[in-house]
């Protein structure tokens, strides 16, 4: 091997590490934190679905959820765990 192909290796190797370290790590870390966030929700939990509905897990079966968006109507929607975006947490006033 010359040192031309020495150095073209060397570079792509260096290029797949930076790639790596600031696209790669940190995605799949995101993607770690939102599977346990979604399985660890439990009845009684509120949430925000990706289409922007709030509720609250009224009963779960298997790989979807059943919420309540309205606490008036009983308005009971079946959702599937993957369209939860976020479990709300609410601040207490101390």
């Amino acid at each position: 091997m010359d040192q031309n192909t020495i150095m073209t290796v060397l570079y792509l190797a260096v290029i797949f590490v930076v790639f790596y370290f600031f696209m790669i790590r940190p995605q799949k870390k995101k993607e770690k934190q939102t599977r346990d966030m979604i399985n660890a929700v439990k009845v009684g939990d509120d949430i925000l679905t990706i289409g922007g509905i709030r509720g609250t897990v009224a009963r779960i079966k298997d790989d979807r959820l059943f919420i309540e968006s309205s606490k008036q109507d009983k308005t009971v929607l079946e959702i599937e765990k993957w369209a939860i975006k976020d479990v709300i947490k609410y601040v207490e006033d101390k």
